[in-house]
């Protein structure tokens, strides 16, 4: 009979590393919504604390939602935390790529304005930084490499994703309370039925195929 022997696998999760390289305060900064055909791009900024981090943080994609909640409310109550958020017609008038480095940087400017978090560095999740007089690291796959950058990446999404389920009250029509806005089939086939809604971003194909009038939610 052959003997079959398991080997342990052993799971990673985003570290401190990237934060060490530089003095304290080290801001993570990631953006989440920038592919939805609805709804605003989002980015947070966060320094966490020298102690008490919570436990699980990682690449707020891997994350179911409850956990990503908690992480949020965990993250809220000890580390400091920007958000800036972009509109649906700013998008537009940027395009998706300017509007989500305006969210990164609204993001920091957040943090800095009481002068108590002039960032000594910043992390940026991907291969491109905004324009900013900060000093900054572009990590290419950081949200889970960095745990700031982990950090940043659950308390965008969550956010995001409160808005458009907020949303999903006042549109009920594209199911964002499920999608956030992703151009899913039950959203497409919303488009087509009911054309845009004001949260809709025009300059996206599938929104500006859509050509019927909106119809305001019954």
């Amino acid at each position: 009979m052959t003997q079959v022997t398991s080997k342990a696998i052993r799971i990673t999760r985003p570290g401190r590393s990237f934060e060490r390289l530089h003095p304290a305060p080290v801001v993570g900064v990631d953006e989440a919504g920038r592919g939805p055909l609805a709804g605003p791009v989002v980015a947070a900024a966060v320094i966490l604390p020298d102690k008490g981090v919570p436990r699980g943080l990682d690449d707020s994609k891997k994350l179911p939602a409850k956990e990503r909640e908690r992480l949020h409310d965990r993250l809220r109550a000890c580390a400091r935390v920007g958000i800036g958020i972009v509109e649906p017609a700013e998008i537009d008038a940027l395009n998706i790529y300017w509007a989500t480095m305006k969210a990164m940087t609204l993001a920091v400017e957040a943090l800095a304005a009481d002068g108590l978090c002039t960032p000594s560095h910043v992390l940026v999740d991907g291969n491109r930084l905004p324009r900013w007089t900060w000093p900054a690291t572009a990590i290419v796959g950081g949200d889970a490499r960095s745990q700031s950058i982990a950090a940043a990446s659950i308390v965008a999404k969550h956010t995001r994703d409160r808005i458009m389920i907020a949303a999903a009250e006042t549109y009920p029509h594209y199911g964002w309370h499920s999608n956030k806005g992703y151009g899913c089939a039950a959203h497409l086939r919303a488009l087509r039925e009911h054309g845009p809604t004001p949260l809709h971003r025009r300059s996206f194909a599938p929104v500006a195929q859509a050509e019927l009038p909106f119809l305001a939610a019954e």
